[in-house]
Formats: structure tokens, C-alpha cells, sequence
């Protein structure tokens, strides 16, 4: 779809009109800090505002550079990290400060091909620290995003692809002052999902997410807490805890261990006959 400047002008108007009256105030939206932007980032994947809101500072406070974090054990960072689900980012995180600090100096990339490199940053992701951290008019789409430029471009439209989005994100944006643009218009898709006035569904990566209650992911989550709580368990009391809390059998426990110890979040030895479960140091 190809936009009109008169479109282009207006569109923006609106988006602007709407922040400079009712425009969020978030504690990462007042730093340009590349670390607490990479941070934040990161926080935001997949994880609501007032969730990421509560963690973030706590986590800074604890964390406050890409060496402390690089440095820190692995059950450090989890313990911190909890509050905000699917702790696989919080190991993404600090392997991505190992990185940095490594082969980076301790600087975030400025390039977005460059931040892909790094573990758990796709494309979306590394263009959005792009914008935050350095203000640089790089064009991406997230949920808040999609939903503007459906209802606002695609109303009537099913099946809309990612691509045909990030043409209308291209045309768009404000190649002048990229942050605030992007503090501006996913604000505004925040405001229309307040209102009820969701049409995400059009999109063709649209996924309803499954229940949470009584999920593998709840159970990997209460895996972790556990191993945070007991520094190691045995096998048999993982079950007996999570069959009584969750309902879950041993064959299902056994096979989110195994998805746990595949992307060494948790490690297992043997003592004698007897195996434990810990959290990788």
C-alpha cells in the first residue's frame, strides 16, 4: 500500500496529537543509556508494561552495567529476572552482555544487522534498541504497532503480512526524531487496546496464545522458582511438588527437564543412585 504525503502528514498528526496530550511515562523512556534501553528491550519481549515496570530499576540496581551482568552467576540473573516470565531471556540476556563486553567494547551495536548476531535479539528487537538507545530511523513493527496501521490503513484487510506492515512502518516514521516517534504511536495502539479495538487477529502471524494455567510454560517457570528456592532438587521432589501443585505427571515433568537441560538452564548429577536437578551456575 502506497501512501500519499497528505496521508503521511495526517496520519502522523493524529499519532502526534494523541502522545502530546496522554503519552506514556515509562522509567526507560527516561534514559538514553544503551545498557538500561538494551535491557528494557528485552524486558518488553512478550511481557506487559506494568510487569517489566516493577523489575526493571530492581534489576538495574542489581545489574547496572554489561560487565556486572556478564559477570554475575546465572542463578543471580534468574533470581532477579523472576516476576517476568519465560526465563530463557534472561539467559539470552547475559550471554548477549558476554557478547558485548567481548567482542563489543561493552557498546551496544548501532548497526541492526550487527545486533542479530546476539542471542535472542530478532529482527524487530534490534531495530527497536536501534531507535531507543541511539535514535536512528530504523522501521519495525511489534503488536501495538500492527494494530494501528490495520485499523488505522487495513481495516478491511485479512491475512496481512508482516512485509506489507513494515512498508507502512517504512513510510511513516518519523526519520527525524525516530524515538519519540515510536514512544508515540505505540502508545496510541496501547490506547485503542484499552478501547477494546484489537484487530491483531488480522495479522497472518497472529497466534491466540494457549492458557497459561496448568501450561508447560507455568511448569517450566515453577521448575526454576524451585531450583531458586532449594538450590537442587531431587527428581522425586520435583514431582511430588508440581503433581501436587499442577497436576503433572512424571513423564511430563521428566520431559520439561529435559527441555530445561537442552538450553542449559538447569543442570543434573549424580550422587550415588541418586539425581539432582540444579539450576546451570
Amino acid at each position: 500500500m502506497q501512501l500519499t504525503q497528505t496521508q503521511i502528514k495526517k496520519f502522523q498528526q493524529i499519532i502526534y496529537d494523541y502522545y502530546n496530550t496522554h503519552g506514556r511515562i515509562f522509567s526507560w523512556r527516561q534514559t538514553v543509556n544503551p545498557y538500561y534501553i538494551f535491557v528494557s528491550e528485552v524486558m518488553l519481549q512478550q511481557t506487559q508494561t506494568k510487569r517489566v515496570e516493577k523489575k526493571y530499576k530492581e534489576f538495574l540496581t542489581r545489574f547496572p552495567d554489561f560487565d556486572t551482568l556478564a559477570n554475575a552467576p546465572l542463578y543471580d540473573v534468574l533470581e532477579a529476572w523472576q516476576g517476568l516470565g519465560y526465563n530463557r531471556r534472561a539467559k539470552f540476556l547475559q550471554q548477549s552482555a558476554k557478547m558485548i563486553v567481548s567482542q563489543f567494547d561493552g557498546n551496544v551495536p548501532t548497526n541492526v544487522k550487527t545486533l542479530q548476531t546476539l542471542p535472542g535479539i530478532g529482527v524487530a528487537t534490534a531495530a527497536s534498541i536501534a531507535a531507543f538507545a541511539y535514535n536512528l530511523p530504523t522501521a519495525f513493527v511489534e503488536t501495538n504497532i500492527r494494530v494501528v496501521f490495520i485499523y488505522m490503513f487495513l481495516p478491511h484487510k485479512d491475512n496481512i503480512s508482516d512485509t506489507e506492515l513494515l512498508s507502512l512502518a517504512e513510510q511513516t516514521l518519523d526519520r527525524s526524531s525516530p524515538r519519540i516517534w515510536y514512544y508515540a504511536i505505540t502508545d496510541y495502539g496501547a490506547m485503542l487496546k484499552s478501547k477494546g479495538i484489537n484487530p491483531i487477529n488480522k495479522s497472518k502471524i497472529y497466534n491466540k496464545q494457549s492458557r497459561f494455567e496448568g501450561s508447560d510454560r507455568q511448569i517450566r517457570g515453577e521448575i526454576i522458582r524451585q531450583l531458586l528456592k532449594h538450590k537442587k532438587q531431587r527428581l522425586q521432589s520435583l514431582c511430588l511438588t508440581l503433581q501436587d501443585a499442577y497436576k503433572a505427571s512424571p513423564d511430563r515433568i521428566k520431559r520439561i527437564l529435559k527441555g530445561l537441560l537442552n538450553e542449559n538452564l538447569v543442570t543434573s548429577n549424580a550422587v550415588g543412585k541418586r539425581r539432582y536437578f540444579s539450576l546451570t551456575s
